[in-house]
């Protein structure tokens, strides 16, 4: 049970970062041109949607019993992974 505790800390810490970078991404599409702001903002609405999916497995795995916790947890880092490289793609754009 701890090492399920101290995984989803990890995925909370890590699910506050992303919202303090989506925060940051859709600040810079506010200072973009028109052009480059209507793709920032498609990209960010993908991320939003991302988020919410990995959000989503978090809430999963929380209420998930101590033996399905173990399917849970792998479809929650396919979910973080999704959501990370969506954010790495994102800010290369931006740069």
């Amino acid at each position: 049970m701890a090492q399920r505790d101290e995984y989803l800390e990890k995925f909370k810490a890590q699910l506050d970062q992303w919202n303090s970078e989506l925060a940051r991404l859709e600040a810079k599409a506010e200072e973009a041109q028109a052009d480059a702001r209507l793709r920032y903002e498609a990209e960010i609405e993908e991320l939003r949607q991302r988020r919410e999916e990995a959000r989503q497995r978090m809430k999963e795995l929380e209420q998930s019993g101590e033996e399905a916790w173990e399917d849970f947890r792998k479809r929650a880092e396919q979910a973080w992974n999704d959501l990370d490289e969506g954010f790495r793609k994102a800010w290369s754009h931006f740069r």
